[in-house]
């Protein structure tokens, strides 16, 4: 039995010898072979091989299985390196403007639009415009909403507009409005909802719409909020209009800029005390009263958040407060929907 092992072991080991005797003979070399390239781009490349040359005398019994592993047979050199292909770009099926449709989302407790922003793959913006919100504080539970299968926004055509001077304004091309809206025809009509695809809401009205645009003035409670209000100085039920809101603050307290801008006036008023007016961008002014020091001046320009008077109780006051207002295009406006 042992020497019929050692009878297949012999025969096996020379039918290795032979075949490598075959292969490496001085005749033979492994010339580089080029690899296709498969239909899917994957792959391809070169494989190089170098000219050897082996002799019976330099493989023995014993280091056989070496040599079948040797660095001659699997070099790094034997092999080249092939280059990555570029990044692929994303398809254009993926990318062009597609007709647009909407599916229906129904609020739920918890929700709001930052959070339906990301969970639709849309922007804030989008949602906001398609649905016209004014105010996303009040987004109710249960409210239905349209979601649109794109980013996008709604622009309301005016007299004079053009489909080219709408494009032009929004950065947008002429032919994915058509696209997107399936118009047969560049004629549009005023009056018209024309959806603009990859548009945005710029980012005052985003602010606005968010209620992000002012930081608080001075930290404390409103006494007093924006509205109808009881007349507090003649003990009647007459109502006046509250033009601003009235935040509590001890006399001393720093008052701050809601949001930079530069100051256009500084004066005392008789209801309004020491007062500081600050212009701020798109429209926006706003006023801080009773102040009982003023540190700042007309001309000066001041960041969001620099101080620029101290609370007071001056002008017709019935203790140390802030009246703060904000007018948008020389309109009062509520302070509290556009405040952080």
């Amino acid at each position: 039995m042992s020497l019929s092992i050692d009878n297949g072991r012999i025969i096996f080991r020379l039918a290795v010898v032979l075949y490598l005797l075959f292969l490496f003979s001085p005749g033979f070399s492994l010339k580089q072979r080029e690899i296709q390239d498969s239909e899917n781009g994957i792959g391809g490349g070169s494989f190089n091989g170098e000219d050897v040359s082996i002799t019976l005398a330099s493989i023995s019994d014993a280091s056989l299985s070496d040599a079948l592993l040797s660095d001659a047979l699997l070099s790094d050199a034997s092999f080249e390196a092939v280059p990555s292909e570029a990044a692929a770009l994303e398809p254009e099926s993926l990318s062009k403007t597609r007709v647009l449709f909407y599916d229906t989302y129904t609020v739920t407790q918890g929700e709001n639009i930052s959070t339906l922003a990301v969970n639709m793959g849309l922007n804030q913006g989008t949602i906001i415009s398609v649905n016209k919100i004014t105010n996303t504080r009040l987004l109710q539970i249960g409210k239905v909403l349209k979601i649109p299968n794109q980013d996008g926004i709604l622009h309301s055509v005016r007299s004079g507009d053009t489909l080219g001077s709408i494009a032009e304004k929004y950065k947008a091309e002429p032919e994915d409005i058509i696209t997107a809206n399936e118009l047969f025809s560049d004629k549009i009509r005023a009056g018209t909802d024309l959806f603009i695809p990859g548009a945005a809401l710029d980012w005052v009205s985003l602010q606005e719409i968010n209620g992000d645009l002012f930081i608080w003035p001075v930290n404390g409670a409103i006494t007093s909020p924006y509205g109808y209000r009881r007349d507090p100085f003649n003990n009647s039920n007459l109502k006046q209009f509250h033009t601003g809101l009235d935040i509590r603050g001890s006399t001393g307290t720093p008052v701050r800029a809601a949001m930079a801008g530069r100051v256009s006036i500084t004066g005392y008023d008789p209801v309004f005390g020491n007062y500081v007016v600050v212009n701020h961008h798109s429209g926006y002014r706003t006023l801080y009263g009773h102040l009982s020091v003023i540190r700042t001046k007309n001309g000066a320009y001041v960041g969001t958040g620099e101080r620029i008077g101290d609370v007071g109780s001056t002008g017709l006051s019935t203790g140390p407060h802030l009246h703060f207002m904000v007018y948008k295009n020389g309109v009062t406006v509520n302070p509290r929907s556009l405040m952080k």
